[in-house]
């Protein structure tokens, strides 16, 4: 791999990283019938992944800034393929909620890993990669996604498609994360030596408000998009997957775009600009009268959703208050507590009046996220000579 560049290196595990987790998502609806699961058992259950999650983010960021981002994104790769899998086999609701509780807890070690990896290495460089990384991420889980359905077409059950797609992506993971640079350990600075439990500062606050109508949309796109478009709009199985898909598919557009709008824009007028568009696409959703209609209400809400967090993450890591992963890490918190309130109040909406109402729900959290963008501005950075040259500071 020494053929790629560090940034070409981090884009490329990125893309890596979500594409078995892509192809659970169109086989939820599968999973919901098998089990028996109504909207509302089904939302309670899908809290087990961002439960994971928050229980491990706290410990993560310490860990992640002692022994490096490379060696966790290769660690958490071997854990994360196997608990993937894990939800395709659940037998009751618990199950389930467990298996995506373990799932949760091992993603959390491998994005956190990613972000750092990604941000050291604009640090290193001059370069900005962050948005155009996420765009790989994206771009991954939409691969995933197509691949899940395909699989699901072909009458593959879930519990092997998965695992399958695991084995297939997890060897050329770990050979490419194998070659990522080396960054020495975070040495905090004085003035950054604080517990990872105190209280954020109100800049940290800010942008980890804004993130948070992001992630809920984004974890509401992934969860509920199969079952909008056949419970509301009647679409038949072939067909469910592609809400993600298209949405997946904006959203790489977008934070491909994003690194250049954001030099010519700025982040904040960049933020400002998608999200007028994200608030637009669920309203689109809402009103949708069939699913040509629908499936162009995801793109736009993927466009709208697609720079939201990489900005945000690299706002957090430019705080100087605490090391760049433990403000990432403590982002992520927040972050996830979107794909955690996202899931169920969709869910209890939907169970007790329809699905439309329950994607309303974005609307209001989206608009509290347009409001907050100007939180996400940042120092710029002046650029090294040359970016793809040999990174200093590398072990």
């Amino acid at each position: 791999m020494s053929f790629l560049s560090p940034q070409r290196l981090t884009m490329l595990v990125f893309f890596l990283q979500p594409v078995a987790f892509g192809s659970w998502l169109p086989r939820i609806p599968d999973v919901q019938q098998a089990l028996g699961l109504g909207p509302q058992g089904l939302a309670i259950a899908l809290l087990g992944l961002p439960c994971g999650t928050l229980l491990t983010l706290p410990f993560a960021g310490p860990l992640v800034g002692r022994i490096g981002p490379r060696m966790a994104i290769l660690c958490g790769f071997v854990l994360y393929s196997i608990a993937t899998s894990l939800p395709a086999f659940a037998l009751n609701p618990a199950m389930l909620f467990v298996a995506l509780m373990l799932a949760g807890s091992t993603i959390s070690f491998v994005e956190l890993g990613l972000n750092v990896q990604a941000d050291a290495v604009e640090k290193a460089t001059g370069s900005v990669i962050m948005t155009t990384s996420h765009g790989f991420w994206s771009v991954g889980i939409m691969v995933g996604s197509l691949m899940g359905s395909g699989l699901a077409a072909l009458g593959l059950e879930a519990r092997w498609a998965i695992p399958l797609v695991a084995l297939v992506v997890l060897p050329v993971a770990l050979v490419v994360s194998n070659a990522l640079p080396v960054f020495a350990p975070e040495a905090p600075r004085q003035e950054q030596q604080r517990s990872v439990w105190a209280l954020p500062s109100w800049a940290l606050l800010g942008i980890c408000f804004f993130v948070f109508g992001i992630t809920m949309t984004e974890g509401a796109m992934a969860d509920w998009s199969a079952i909008f478009l056949r419970d509301a709009l009647g679409a038949e199985s072939g067909i469910v997957g592609l809400g993600y898909s298209v949405f997946a598919m904006m959203v790489a557009a977008g934070r491909f775009g994003g690194d250049s709008l954001k030099k010519r824009f700025g982040a904040v007028n960049t933020a400002r600009i998608c999200g007028v568009l994200a608030v637009a696409g669920a309203a689109i959703l809402f009103i949708a009268p069939n699913t040509p209609v629908a499936l162009f209400g995801f793109a736009i809400i993927g466009l709208g959703v697609s720079v939201g967090f990489p900005l945000a993450v690299t706002a957090a890591a430019s705080l100087t208050d605490r090391t760049a992963s433990a403000n990432v890490a403590i982002l992520s918190f927040v972050a996830l507590l979107g794909f955690l309130v996202g899931p169920p109040v969709i869910g209890f909406v939907a169970e007790h009046f329809d699905m439309r109402l329950g994607i309303a729900c974005l609307v209001p959290v989206l608009l509290v996220s347009l409001l907050l963008t100007g939180r996400l501005a940042t120092k710029q950075r002046a650029p090294a000579a040359n970016p793809e040259a040999e990174i200093p500071g590398v072990l």
